[in-house]
Protein backbone atom coordinates (compact mmCIF):
# COMPACT_ATOMS: atom_id res chain seq x y z
CA UNK A 1 0.00 0.00 0.00
CA UNK A 2 1.14 3.54 -0.80
CA UNK A 3 -0.88 5.70 1.58
CA UNK A 4 -1.68 5.06 5.27
CA UNK A 5 -5.02 3.28 4.77
CA UNK A 6 -5.89 3.07 8.46
CA UNK A 7 -5.55 6.82 8.83
CA UNK A 8 -7.68 7.40 5.73
CA UNK A 9 -10.41 5.15 7.12
CA UNK A 10 -10.24 6.88 10.50
CA UNK A 11 -10.42 10.40 9.08
CA UNK A 12 -13.02 9.91 6.34
CA UNK A 13 -16.33 8.18 5.63
CA UNK A 14 -14.81 5.90 3.00
CA UNK A 15 -15.28 2.16 3.18
CA UNK A 16 -12.26 -0.12 2.92
CA UNK A 17 -12.88 -0.93 -0.76
CA UNK A 18 -13.05 2.78 -1.56
CA UNK A 19 -9.86 3.41 0.42
CA UNK A 20 -8.11 0.70 -1.59
CA UNK A 21 -9.31 2.37 -4.80
CA UNK A 22 -7.81 5.65 -3.60
CA UNK A 23 -4.55 3.86 -2.80
CA UNK A 24 -4.42 2.36 -6.31
CA UNK A 25 -5.10 5.80 -7.79
CA UNK A 26 -2.17 7.25 -5.84
CA UNK A 27 0.07 4.34 -6.84
CA UNK A 28 -0.71 5.04 -10.50
CA UNK A 29 -0.19 8.77 -10.00
CA UNK A 30 3.28 8.31 -8.52
CA UNK A 31 4.27 5.87 -11.25
CA UNK A 32 3.18 8.35 -13.92
CA UNK A 33 4.71 11.29 -12.05
CA UNK A 34 8.14 9.74 -12.63
CA UNK A 35 7.93 10.87 -16.27
CA UNK A 36 4.94 13.25 -16.43
CA UNK A 37 4.53 16.17 -14.04
CA UNK A 38 1.30 15.53 -12.13
CA UNK A 39 2.16 16.64 -8.59
CA UNK A 40 5.03 18.08 -6.61
CA UNK A 41 3.76 16.30 -3.49
CA UNK A 42 5.10 12.74 -3.36
CA UNK A 43 5.26 11.91 0.35
CA UNK A 44 2.38 9.50 1.20
CA UNK A 45 1.39 11.32 4.39
CA UNK A 46 1.41 14.66 2.59
CA UNK A 47 -0.61 13.22 -0.31
CA UNK A 48 -3.21 12.00 2.17
CA UNK A 49 -3.45 15.37 3.91
CA UNK A 50 -2.99 17.80 1.02
CA UNK A 51 -4.74 15.95 -1.80
CA UNK A 52 -7.09 13.24 -0.53
CA UNK A 53 -8.54 14.55 2.73
CA UNK A 54 -8.57 18.08 1.33
CA UNK A 55 -10.65 16.88 -1.64
CA UNK A 56 -13.02 14.93 0.60
CA UNK A 57 -13.64 18.05 2.72
CA UNK A 58 -16.05 19.21 0.00
CA UNK A 59 -18.44 16.43 0.96
CA UNK A 60 -18.33 17.55 4.60
CA UNK A 61 -19.53 21.04 3.70
CA UNK A 62 -21.63 20.73 0.53
CA UNK A 63 -24.70 18.52 0.21
CA UNK A 64 -24.88 16.78 -3.17
CA UNK A 65 -28.07 14.96 -4.07
CA UNK A 66 -27.97 11.39 -5.35
CA UNK A 67 -27.02 11.25 -9.02
CA UNK A 68 -25.87 14.85 -9.26
CA UNK A 69 -23.69 15.92 -12.17
CA UNK A 70 -20.32 17.48 -11.37
CA UNK A 71 -17.62 19.08 -13.48
CA UNK A 72 -14.11 19.49 -12.05
CA UNK A 73 -12.55 22.44 -13.90
CA UNK A 74 -8.78 22.34 -14.22
CA UNK A 75 -8.78 18.85 -12.74
CA UNK A 76 -5.02 18.30 -13.05
CA UNK A 77 -4.16 14.88 -11.68
CA UNK A 78 -7.77 14.34 -10.55
CA UNK A 79 -8.20 16.34 -7.36
CA UNK A 80 -10.89 16.74 -6.22
CA UNK A 81 -12.87 15.12 -9.06
CA UNK A 82 -11.59 11.55 -8.98
CA UNK A 83 -11.59 11.44 -5.18
CA UNK A 84 -15.20 12.66 -5.12
CA UNK A 85 -16.16 10.03 -7.70
CA UNK A 86 -14.59 7.25 -5.62
CA UNK A 87 -16.32 8.53 -2.47
CA UNK A 88 -19.66 9.05 -4.25
CA UNK A 89 -20.00 6.49 -7.08
CA UNK A 90 -23.52 7.83 -7.82
CA UNK A 91 -22.15 11.16 -9.08
CA UNK A 92 -21.75 11.76 -12.81
CA UNK A 93 -18.30 13.37 -12.99
CA UNK A 94 -16.68 15.23 -15.88
CA UNK A 95 -12.97 15.97 -15.42
CA UNK A 96 -12.02 18.99 -17.53
CA UNK A 97 -8.50 20.15 -18.32
CA UNK A 98 -6.62 21.59 -21.27
CA UNK A 99 -3.59 19.30 -20.83
CA UNK A 100 -3.87 16.05 -22.77
CA UNK A 101 -1.19 14.16 -20.80
CA UNK A 102 -3.04 14.71 -17.53
CA UNK A 103 -6.32 13.59 -19.04
CA UNK A 104 -4.66 10.49 -20.51
CA UNK A 105 -3.53 9.61 -16.99
CA UNK A 106 -7.03 10.16 -15.61
CA UNK A 107 -8.51 7.98 -18.36
CA UNK A 108 -6.14 5.19 -17.30
CA UNK A 109 -7.32 5.50 -13.69
CA UNK A 110 -10.98 5.49 -14.73
CA UNK A 111 -10.39 2.31 -16.74
CA UNK A 112 -8.27 0.62 -14.06
CA UNK A 113 -10.78 1.29 -11.27
CA UNK A 114 -13.87 0.76 -13.42
CA UNK A 115 -15.34 4.15 -12.52
CA UNK A 116 -18.60 4.18 -14.45
CA UNK A 117 -20.10 7.61 -14.86
CA UNK A 118 -16.73 9.38 -15.01
CA UNK A 119 -15.30 10.91 -18.18
CA UNK A 120 -12.60 13.34 -19.25
CA UNK A 121 -13.00 16.42 -21.42
CA UNK A 122 -10.14 18.31 -23.01
CA UNK A 123 -11.29 21.90 -23.06
CA UNK A 124 -10.70 25.36 -21.67
CA UNK A 125 -13.47 26.40 -19.28
CA UNK A 126 -14.03 29.77 -20.94
CA UNK A 127 -14.65 27.97 -24.23
CA UNK A 128 -16.78 25.18 -22.73
CA UNK A 129 -19.01 27.82 -21.14
CA UNK A 130 -20.05 28.95 -24.61
CA UNK A 131 -21.04 25.47 -25.82
CA UNK A 132 -23.92 23.08 -25.10
CA UNK A 133 -22.26 22.47 -21.71
CA UNK A 134 -23.36 25.92 -20.60
CA UNK A 135 -25.52 25.72 -17.47
CA UNK A 136 -25.58 21.91 -17.63
CA UNK A 137 -23.97 20.82 -14.34
CA UNK A 138 -25.41 20.63 -10.83
CA UNK A 139 -21.97 21.31 -9.35
CA UNK A 140 -18.74 22.72 -10.71
CA UNK A 141 -15.59 22.46 -8.61
CA UNK A 142 -12.27 24.25 -8.89
CA UNK A 143 -9.18 23.69 -6.78
CA UNK A 144 -6.93 26.32 -8.29
CA UNK A 145 -4.72 29.24 -7.35
CA UNK A 146 -6.53 31.68 -9.66
CA UNK A 147 -8.27 34.69 -8.18
CA UNK A 148 -11.86 34.07 -7.10
CA UNK A 149 -13.21 36.55 -9.67
CA UNK A 150 -11.43 34.64 -12.44
CA UNK A 151 -12.62 31.26 -11.17
CA UNK A 152 -16.19 32.52 -10.90
CA UNK A 153 -16.28 33.65 -14.52
CA UNK A 154 -14.74 30.39 -15.70
CA UNK A 155 -17.04 28.16 -13.65
CA UNK A 156 -20.41 29.80 -13.01
CA UNK A 157 -21.49 29.77 -16.69
CA UNK A 158 -21.27 25.96 -16.54
CA UNK A 159 -23.56 25.69 -13.48
CA UNK A 160 -27.32 25.12 -13.76
CA UNK A 161 -29.61 27.64 -12.11
CA UNK A 162 -30.22 26.06 -8.71
CA UNK A 163 -26.78 24.42 -8.71
CA UNK A 164 -23.52 25.46 -7.08
CA UNK A 165 -19.96 26.44 -7.90
CA UNK A 166 -17.63 25.08 -5.21
CA UNK A 167 -14.21 26.69 -4.90
CA UNK A 168 -11.37 25.47 -2.72
CA UNK A 169 -9.35 28.46 -1.55
CA UNK A 170 -6.58 29.13 0.93
CA UNK A 171 -7.39 30.05 4.52
CA UNK A 172 -6.21 33.59 3.80
CA UNK A 173 -8.63 34.17 0.92
CA UNK A 174 -11.32 36.01 2.86
CA UNK A 175 -10.60 39.44 1.37
CA UNK A 176 -10.27 37.95 -2.14
CA UNK A 177 -13.70 36.31 -1.79
CA UNK A 178 -15.26 39.55 -0.52
CA UNK A 179 -13.86 41.51 -3.48
CA UNK A 180 -15.26 38.90 -5.89
CA UNK A 181 -18.86 39.18 -4.66
CA UNK A 182 -19.96 41.94 -7.08
CA UNK A 183 -18.67 39.96 -10.07
CA UNK A 184 -20.23 36.78 -8.72
CA UNK A 185 -23.56 38.61 -8.51
CA UNK A 186 -23.19 39.83 -12.10
CA UNK A 187 -22.64 36.21 -13.17
CA UNK A 188 -25.87 35.09 -11.48
CA UNK A 189 -24.36 33.73 -8.28
CA UNK A 190 -24.28 34.42 -4.56
CA UNK A 191 -21.71 33.36 -1.98
CA UNK A 192 -23.95 31.10 0.09
CA UNK A 193 -21.50 29.45 2.45
CA UNK A 194 -17.82 29.64 3.36
CA UNK A 195 -16.34 27.15 5.78
CA UNK A 196 -12.86 26.21 6.97
CA UNK A 197 -12.24 22.67 5.77
CA UNK A 198 -9.30 20.57 4.69
CA UNK A 199 -6.28 22.80 4.01
CA UNK A 200 -8.25 26.02 3.66
CA UNK A 201 -11.75 27.21 2.80
CA UNK A 202 -14.58 25.59 0.90
CA UNK A 203 -16.68 28.31 -0.73
CA UNK A 204 -20.12 27.43 -2.11
CA UNK A 205 -21.55 29.88 -4.61
CA UNK A 206 -25.25 29.31 -5.32
CA UNK A 207 -26.36 29.90 -8.93
CA UNK A 208 -29.57 31.91 -8.58
CA UNK A 209 -30.15 33.20 -12.10
CA UNK A 210 -28.78 32.61 -15.60
CA UNK A 211 -25.37 34.00 -16.45
CA UNK A 212 -25.60 36.86 -18.99
CA UNK A 213 -24.70 35.68 -22.48
CA UNK A 214 -21.64 37.95 -22.69
CA UNK A 215 -19.91 35.72 -20.12
CA UNK A 216 -17.52 33.99 -20.07
CA UNK A 217 -15.24 36.36 -21.97
CA UNK A 218 -11.94 35.47 -23.60
CA UNK A 219 -9.39 34.45 -20.97
CA UNK A 220 -7.15 37.45 -21.65
CA UNK A 221 -10.09 39.72 -20.88
CA UNK A 222 -11.07 37.78 -17.75
CA UNK A 223 -7.65 38.18 -16.14
CA UNK A 224 -7.24 41.90 -16.93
Amino acid sequence: MIIPIDRLLAESNLGREQALQVDRFIEMMLETNAHTNLTRITDPEAILTDHILDSLSILDTVRMNEGSSLCDVGCGAGFPGLILKIARPDLSVTLMDSTGKKLAFIDSVIDDLGLEGARTLRARAEEAGRTKLRESFDFVTARAVADMKVLAELCLPLVKVGGSFVAMKSAAAGEEIAKAKPMIGTLGGRVAHTEAAGKGLVVRVAKEKPTPRRFPREYKDIVK
